[in-house]
């Protein structure tokens, strides 16, 4: 386990957070659930049908011991659920179809979340993003000025951190979505100990390049440095005048930024998803998330190729994001 979870698993210790898991029946999900409740880490809520969920625990001789479980067709507070969020939905559904949303795990345990009965949620082991992304817009939503989500990776390769945004949400992002994604990304930087330095990039440097693309990239720096000007963030930059100092001093002298950026804004979701992908099957960094970001409470999508210990990583991700 890597300095930067040894760290995360301190600073959530002791503080009995709840994270729920609407796939409790995944054998990936069991097994990181129950190194989670053992370990005293957090305390782990299983959704789905109780019996099912015990008796997979006890053919993989997992111990449910500091484990919830809960059942939304058997849930005793129910109506008070349906109640809560038929008014967080301002009569868009009625009672009978609140009753119906509310037997899918993922809103159920959204709504748990939203009502404070848990402190966050990891679910994708055996959903898609859309259905995990889609409650929590719905019922958590976004906080006071920030308009929309956006996924990060971070990126770890022995004591190197970096963070990348946006590769998971925002197909096409305008220049207010970026400074937003670069804004939100600075905030994830510091939870895990990284003093950002934001690059915004694109494939101009300082208009090496003028197109309606670079112009979009240059608008958001504009932007974001309005609203936080003590910032350390510049752009836009290829990715090597941001990370390579020898060439951040040809191509941008005057810059903040010296080839030290270690928080990088991807211009679409496109050159994000492919810009991970390279750094970890090419430049063998760990890419752990995506992390979402921008949401009241945390709310963490896992894919569905995931392992054990990607599951268990992400649930400490997410009581982090609580603190």
């Amino acid at each position: 386990m890597s300095d930067l979870f040894s760290e995360l698993k301190q600073r959530i210790k002791g503080k009995e957070l709840k994270i729920a898991f609407p796939e409790g029946r995944d054998e990936r999900i069991l097994h990181a659930a129950g190194r989670l409740a053992e370990e005293g880490l957090l305390i782990p809520i299983l959704i789905g049908d109780s019996q099912a969920i015990e008796k997979k625990a006890n053919e993989l001789n997992i111990s449910i011991k500091g484990i919830k479980i809960l059942d939304p067709r058997s849930y005793e507070e129910m109506s008070e659920v349906v109640a809560a969020f038929t008014e967080r939905r301002n009569g868009k559904v009625s009672n009978e179809e609140a009753e119906n949303i509310l037997l899918d795990e993922n809103y159920f345990g959204t709504m748990l979340v939203y009502m404070g009965k848990a402190d966050g949620l990891v679910s994708g082991a055996a959903h898609s993003t859309a259905d995990t992304v889609r409650p929590a817009l719905q019922i958590i939503k976004t906080k006071e000025g920030v308009k929309k989500t956006s996924g990060v990776f971070i990126m770890v390769k022995d004591e190197e951190k970096y963070v990348f945004a946006d590769c998971a949400i925002n197909i096409s992002p305008d220049s207010q979505d970026l400074a937003e994604i670069a804004l939100e990304s600075t905030r994830t930087a510091k939870m895990f100990n990284i003093e950002p330095k934001i690059a915004m990039l694109s494939f101009s440097t300082k208009g090496s390049a003028v197109s309606p693309e670079t112009q979009r990239v240059t608008k958001a720096v504009q932007i974001a440095k309005e609203r936080e000007p003590g910032l350390m963030l510049d752009g836009e930059f290829q990715f090597d005048a941001a990370f390579v100092p020898a060439v951040a001093k040809k191509k941008a002298p005057d810059s903040v930024i010296k080839g030290d950026a270690n928080v990088f804004i991807f211009p679409s979701l496109e050159a994000g998803n492919i810009g991970y992908k390279i750094a970890q099957r090419l430049g063998g960094f760990e890419a752990i998330g995506p992390i979402l970001q921008g949401l009241n409470a945390p709310v963490n999508d896992l894919s569905r190729g995931c392992t054990e210990e990607d599951v268990y990583k992400l649930a400490l991700i997410t009581a982090a994001q609580v603190l």
